[in-house]
């Protein structure tokens, strides 16, 4: 891989220290996330991401001391990507001994490097084994107070250089054919003038002009998007405290076809002028019965 805006993270730390929360989080930053590849296939596959179609520029790799063979040649490995002009970094996930020790115990779960012995024996050889590559880490996180939120939190900062915005997905819908079920949030607007009443604007959706402007003209409309604002402005910044990646809003309407498509518009150009990732579905836009 050559082009200089291709991103590759090597995540490596021991054992219990958080990794599958740290890709998890990576995951959510649009990489391609790829735990325990066999050693021998990383340029392989590294070669492969460069020649997709269309061509995969963020990658994630976890490795562990149970790729013993591979380990020692790893700083090499780097470099060697670093001299092909991509942007390689590794992340280090550290974790003192006795909060390891407790985790293990609360999840019953046996160390992967010392199956028949103690979670403390497996600990060191893990340690030993892990040496040098915490030496050529570039960024170490200790994640011995650190919970699952603020474990993404603080990979999101360290990859984008600021906190992840979270992404807001706006439906529209009619409750005439059911509620969304994945949406986390629900707004019932069948309280604002029905344009379908209006026999010039019935048979036309809320993505006509004519048809928002007959929605947003009216004072409780108005007053609805600025209380909804208000409610987002609180609510958006504590879900990305928690490092919530993604949020799902309902809006909806008798139909879906009119007054839940305008809010969720207006809604979405809202949150786009404040510099946020939104995507909108009008689900029951098409529906006549």
């Amino acid at each position: 891989m050559s082009s200089d805006d291709v991103r590759i993270i090597f995540l490596s730390g021991l054992s219990g220290s958080g990794k599958s929360t740290a890709m998890a989080a990576l995951e959510d930053l649009s990489f391609y996330c790829v735990d325990n590849l066999p050693p021998a296939l990383v340029e392989t596959f590294l070669d492969l991401c460069a020649k997709a179609t269309p061509p995969i520029h963020k990658v994630a790799l976890a490795i562990d001391a149970r790729e013993v063979g591979f380990l020692a040649g790893f700083p090499a490995l780097i470099e060697q990507i670093r001299e092909r002009g991509a942007r390689a970094e590794l992340l280090f996930l550290e974790c003192s001994n006795d909060v390891l020790v407790n985790r293990y115990r609360e999840t019953r779960r046996v160390h992967p490097l010392s199956r028949a012995g103690s979670v403390e024996q497996g600990i060191e050889v893990e340690r030993q084994l892990l040496g040098d590559v915490a030496r050529v880490a570039d960024h170490a996180i200790d994640t011995s107070r650190l919970n699952v939120h603020q474990l993404r939190e603080i990979v999101a900062r360290h990859v984008t250089g600021g906190a992840r915005s979270t992404v807001v997905n706006l439906d529209s819908f009619g409750f005439r054919y059911g509620t969304p079920p994945s949406a986390e949030l629900l707004f019932d607007v069948r309280f604002l003038p029905n344009p379908h009443f209006e026999r010039e604007l019935r048979e036309r959706t809320g993505e006509d002009p004519d048809v928002a402007e007959f929605v947003l003209k009216h004072a409780r409309t108005e007053a609805l998007l600025e209380r909804l604002g208000e409610l987002f402005d609180f609510l958006l910044p504590l879900y990305e405290a928690e490092g919530k990646a993604y949020i799902r809003v309902g809006v909806g309407c008798t139909g879906g076809r009119h007054r839940s498509v305008v809010i969720a518009n207006a809604l979405a150009e809202r949150f786009r002028k404040a510099g946020r990732d939104v995507n909108v579905t009008h689900r029951d836009i098409e529906r006549t019965e």
